[in-house]
């Protein structure tokens, strides 16, 4: 059986943009996700096991690839992080940032319909 690719979507307060990705792409075959998010508040807070973890990082701003940066330097030299340049305009599964999401990550990976 091939393992499938695990992918980590992260935000700020990973209620939004970073969860709705996650939302998008739960069950779908040939991946595994989760999502965090880099501020203090976040629902759920980027950790050095989500990190470990992941094959592939993507973050909606270039500001979360220097956070990642700055608190998990070591353990990104082999990971790939992309950033999506998705603002944080939008809300939870709005049809524009789902649309948005699928035109930004087709470049990266398969996405669901």
């Amino acid at each position: 059986m091939i393992e499938p690719v695990k992918l980590l979507f992260v935000c700020s307060q990973n209620r939004w943009r970073s969860l709705t990705a996650e939302t998008m792409y739960e069950g779908f075959p040939g991946y595994a996700v989760k999502s965090a998010g880099t501020e203090p508040g976040a629902r759920i807070k980027v950790n050095e096991g989500h990190v470990g973890w992941a094959d592939s990082i993507f973050a909606m701003e270039k500001k979360h690839v220097r956070i990642l940066r700055e608190k998990f330097g070591d353990m990104l030299r082999d990971k790939e992080i992309i950033c999506l340049h998705i603002p944080d305009s939008y809300r939870y599964m709005e049809p524009a940032l789902i649309d948005e999401l699928k035109a930004s990550l087709s470049q990266y990976v398969e996405v669901p319909e």
